[in-house]
């Protein structure tokens, strides 16, 4: 059995990576800062070595998110329902291009994350968060050299479902320094 664990020295060294772990998997602030907090009070009564209690944060947390799936895609599908029924739309004179472009990629990567199987999504976002591939083994529950291979092809699989968004982005036609459209077909008349 373990010793009692600095409760305020894990939460300092864990909360931020345990918050993008989770926001990334779920998506929402909102329920992402709920699980981590859950996870935190749960390890309250779980003694652990220091050593353990990064590992147990993040598999409790991915089991939280599991248990809660059922809500969570409920709650989606209210949200986007409700949308879909609004008439509201960005105004463009408060969304930059950039901003539009950068939220498209956001959307996109979170969408090609969502076409994941579970396995995949949490060992790309363990990953992300610098988890060691035995610390990923034994979060889902696999041979610790497997998992090079297995990252390698959940990559693949994301990247091919990115691909098409960015080979959209290369296709836009040219523009000169105010945004006009260049016609790269025309010449110059000298005069």
């Amino acid at each position: 059995m373990g010793r009692d664990v600095d409760f305020d020295a894990a939460y300092d060294s864990h909360h931020p990576a345990l918050f993008r772990y989770v926001h990334r998997l779920v998506g929402d602030p909102d329920l992402a800062a709920d699980v981590v907090q859950e996870s935190f009070v749960r390890l309250l009564d779980h003694p652990l070595p220091d050593d353990e209690v990064r590992r147990w944060l993040f598999t409790v947390a991915t089991n939280l998110v599991r248990d809660d799936a059922r809500m969570r895609s409920r709650r989606q599908r209210l949200l986007a329902e409700r949308y879909e029924r609004s008439d509201l739309s960005p105004d463009p004179s408060e969304e930059p291009d950039r901003a539009a472009v950068r939220s498209e990629r956001i959307a996109a990567a979170r969408a090609a994350l969502d076409a994941l199987s579970d396995r995949d999504r949490h060992m790309l976002l363990m990953r992300e968060e610098g988890f060691r591939y035995s610390e990923i083994a034994r979060a889902i529950d696999v041979a610790p050299g497997s998992v090079g291979t297995l990252l390698a092809r959940a990559l693949r699989r994301f990247a091919g479902a990115l691909d098409p968004v960015f080979r959209n982005d290369e296709a836009e036609p040219a523009s000169d320094d105010d945004g006009n459209p260049v016609d790269s077909g025309a010449t110059a008349e000298s005069s």
